[in-house]
């Protein structure tokens, strides 16, 4: 071995700056991904289209809160169910973890529309009228 590769090896083995440098840019990518995982639903708003619901009326309010209120009750149930398997967390998260903010995102914008048409919820339908029980006549 020549003196310049000895020179090379004991720097390399001995240099505090590398295990320095690997160690804080493990440090780092922890803390980004950390940061990720409770931003996702902060910015629930940012998968969703703000001006969506600007032009609808009541009628049309009501109908998308509603369905919108199924799916985010059909994702969570998902999501729970994917959490009972193997690994199930990591394919709640992977799998429905998007599009759930996306719905809260939607759910969020129809709630502001609502409010700023000043829509009330609808009376529930008269319930039908009771047909009277008429007893058969006695036979004689």
């Amino acid at each position: 071995m020549s003196v310049y590769e000895s020179r090379m090896t004991a720097q390399t083995r001995h240099s505090p700056s590398l295990s320095f440098t690997a160690s804080a840019a493990l440090l780092v990518a922890a803390i980004g991904l950390g940061g990720c995982a409770s931003m996702s639903d902060g910015m629930s708003t940012a998968f969703a289209d703000p001006a969506q619901f600007e032009l609808y009326d009541c009628k049309q309010l009501e109908v998308a809160r509603k369905g919108l209120a199924v799916r985010t009750a059909d994702l969570q149930g998902l999501m729970a169910k994917a959490k009972t398997g193997a690994a199930g967390t990591v394919v709640a998260e992977l799998a429905y973890r998007n599009e759930y903010i996306a719905v809260r995102g939607q759910t969020k914008f129809a709630d502001e529309a609502w409010e700023r048409n000043r829509c009330q919820n609808a009376a529930p339908p008269p319930a039908a009228p009771v047909p009277p029980v008429i007893a058969p006549a006695p036979k004689r």
